[in-house]
């Protein structure tokens, strides 16, 4: 797994382009502001420069396709979601991941899967210590 200095910081907006190359698997910038057509109310242009900073950013990669470019993600998405998972716990609950989870499961309702779900983890995770 990739030390988090190598995966960049995404904005939120940054996140919405992301998710549609993590589906996709790679797309030109038309792509993009397709599948994003009705989801967001962002101008060609804004996803086009969202996509360059996320080029320039290292998140994605691109080849020349004929006259476009087809971009593909350079970072793995459980890799960013662990990143911008890790750096909130930080700057909120000084890194430390239950309180977080003492306040979430506090003032959320979980359904009986969830809770099964996150117990299943929770032994998994004991007995791989």
């Amino acid at each position: 797994m990739p030390k988090s200095l190598d995966i960049p910081q995404i904005s939120d907006a940054e996140w919405t382009v992301m998710r549609v190359f993590w589906e996709r698997g790679e797309a030109t910038v038309n792509d993009v502001v397709a599948a994003l057509e009705g989801f967001t109310d962002w101008k060609p242009r804004t996803i086009q420069t969202l996509i360059r900073r996320l080029h320039q950013k290292g998140a994605l990669a691109h080849e020349k396709n004929g006259r476009e470019f087809l971009y593909r993600p350079a970072v793995d998405e459980r890799d960013c979601e662990h990143a911008a998972s890790r750096s909130f716990l930080t700057r909120v609950f000084d890194g430390r991941l239950t309180p977080f989870l003492a306040t979430f499961a506090e003032r959320e309702s979980l359904s009986d899967e969830e809770i099964a779900e996150l117990r299943k983890i929770l032994e998994r995770n004991t007995r791989d210590s």
